[in-house]
């Protein structure tokens, strides 16, 4: 299969067939919830959706998202082979309807019409010494986008400090202010320290991480514990109708700061929580969720 083609099968993945830990984790969510109420009335559209996406091979969401690309390749290969071959993926997986066309000129106001753009889809290169490649997709939903949030410790209003306290404050006021917008229920990435932007990028970095994948740190996997426990107590719910699943889940991690900042950044992914990957060794691809 050549590298253009392999990318567009990833694509109609990644739009058109929820991965199984997320499936599963809403279907949970369903038998949680009590009988005659809008949470299981969501739960239960959402669900039935899933399955006609799969079946039908159409997307799961109207809103296909942005294209996030994560690339990791071997020493030798051209970054230029793998931005054409997803560029014409995209541009192809448009015109097969597996995506809506979402990429938009700031300045000017004209659609792309072929998800193609500066920064779009957006592609970050790792070099690896594996002789594999490895091709990371994320779909992000502009709605979840929307209700993202930067943090900067110590923040007065809600008496948070620079520590994990301080940390899980801020992300308990995140999720209480997007009030079921962006699709609840989410799954909630958190990127501490770095810079404004190597914060955010670090929150979205864990969406890679399946729903059952806990922060090898202690101290981050109890916090981890901790949140989805306390944020599922708020009674927000799926769209924010009420309920037992205000989050699928918490994924934290954290990098080295500047001694003079202390961020937190915040991302949010709707319940429609798109990745995929792609693996190619010897000529052979592998798909995986």
């Amino acid at each position: 299969m050549e590298l253009k083609e392999a990318v567009l099968e990833l694509i109609r993945r990644a739009a058109t067939d929820l991965p199984p830990d997320i499936e599963d984790a809403l279907k949970k969510a369903y038998e949680r919830e009590d009988e005659g109420t809008p949470a299981k009335s969501v739960f239960k559209t959402i669900l039935e959706n899933v399955e006609l996406a799969r079946k039908n091979s159409t997307p799961i969401c109207q809103d296909t998202g942005a294209l996030i690309f994560y690339i990791d390749f071997p020493v030798g290969h051209a970054e230029k082979t793998y931005r054409e071959a997803i560029e014409w993926a995209a541009a192809e997986a448009t015109k097969k309807q597996y995506l809506r066309p979402n990429a938009v000129d700031p300045i000017t106001g004209k659609n792309s019409g072929n998800n193609i753009g500066k920064n779009a889809p957006y592609i970050h290169f790792h070099q690896w010494d594996k002789d594999e490649v490895r091709i990371r997709l994320m779909l992000k939903g502009g709605g979840s986008e929307n209700v993202g949030i930067q943090y900067k410790l110590p923040d007065s209003n809600l008496k948070a400090g620079r520590d994990l306290k301080g940390v899980k404050k801020v992300i308990i006021d995140a999720v209480v202010k997007a009030q079921g917008f962006g699709c609840a229920p989410g799954t909630i990435g958190v990127g501490i320290g770095g810079d404004r932007v190597t914060s955010y990028a670090l929150s979205k970095e864990q969406f890679f991480r399946k729903l059952n994948e806990k922060n090898p740190n202690p101290e981050i996997a109890k916090l981890e514990e901790e949140l989805y426990k306390e944020l599922n107590e708020l009674g927000i719910g799926p769209m924010g109708f009420g309920g037992k699943t205000t989050v699928l889940g918490v994924h934290i991690d954290a990098q080295h700061r500047h001694p003079a900042t202390y961020y937190v950044a915040i991302s949010y992914m709707c319940w429609a929580y798109r990745r995929k990957s792609l693996t190619i060794k010897d000529g052979e691809v592998t798909y995986a969720d």
